[in-house]
């Protein structure tokens, strides 16, 4: 017999043999899931939540100028040097990265942003009752739209900077999933939506807060409610047809260098 095709046969029924051997599987491996982030939600009285949010993240760097090596920064709208914008129309976008250094620079489609002491009354006078604060006595809003955007810089600087955390106070959420903050990355990769809660009191207080492993946040859309504040526009526990949000103290980890 021809040694070279008893040694293909040979060959073809060991092939054939090994195929058919269903105990032989090559094992499939999925790389892990991303670490999913930490979130932390409150209404009514969000004291302690609040309170655990700024633990999770650290201590105050308040207007620290520079990058540091860890902790916070927080932005409550009350300090005596934001005074000369109050109640009008005109507060400065990069306030809180020029004046105050805290790394925070807002924009909007809308015509500018008011830091308000009379709970926005001076625009509608129903307001006077709908709206609350965390921090005594100022809240804010975008003016002529409800979304505004924070985008990170490195304290004083105009680097662009990512955080690992942002956490942020509603006043008078009253449609759930209507007020959200986008978290989105560097490359405007999209980290998730987040939904505040609905206010659960007549304090009309809400809070959402959301930590990750590392800085990768870049900027937050932030969409308050269904609709902008207005003359004549009034809220839907008011008898209106929107609901409006406005909204107090930010915190969010140390903004890092992204380059």
């Amino acid at each position: 017999m021809n040694r070279s095709i008893t040694f293909t046969a040979a060959l073809a029924m060991t092939l054939t043999a090994a195929c058919s051997d269903d105990s032989v599987t090559t094992p499939i491996t999925n790389p892990p899931p991303p670490p999913q982030p930490t979130i932390v939600t409150a209404t009514g009285d969000i004291t302690t939540k609040v309170t655990d949010f700024r633990n999770l993240l650290g201590a105050s760097n308040g207007g620290t100028a520079g990058e540091q090596l860890a902790g916070r920064r927080e932005i409550n709208w009350d300090g005596a040097g934001a005074n000369p914008f109050n109640n009008r129309n005109d507060f400065p976008a990069a306030f809180f990265n020029t004046n105050v250094k805290s790394g925070a620079v807002f924009t909007t489609a809308g015509t500018g942003f008011r830091n308000d002491s009379t709970s926005f009354a001076d625009i509608d006078p129903s307001y006077a009752n709908e709206f609350s604060f965390f921090s005594a006595n100022k809240i804010f809003a975008p003016v002529g739209s409800n979304v505004v955007d924070q985008i990170f810089e490195v304290a004083g600087q105009p680097t662009p900077a990512l955080v690992q955390s942002f956490g942020i106070v509603f006043s008078d959420v009253d449609i759930a999933e209507t007020t959200t903050i986008q978290l989105l990355g560097k490359d405007g990769a999209n980290l998730g939506t987040y939904f505040a809660p609905v206010r659960s009191d007549a304090g009309g207080l809400s809070f959402i807060g959301v930590i990750f492993d590392t800085p990768k946040i870049a900027r937050v859309r932030i969409t308050l409610g269904t609709g902008a504040l207005a003359t004549g526009v009034k809220d839907i526990s008011a008898g209106g047809t929107l609901d409006l949000v406005v909204f107090d103290n930010v915190i969010y980890g140390e903004p890092k260098n992204a380059f």
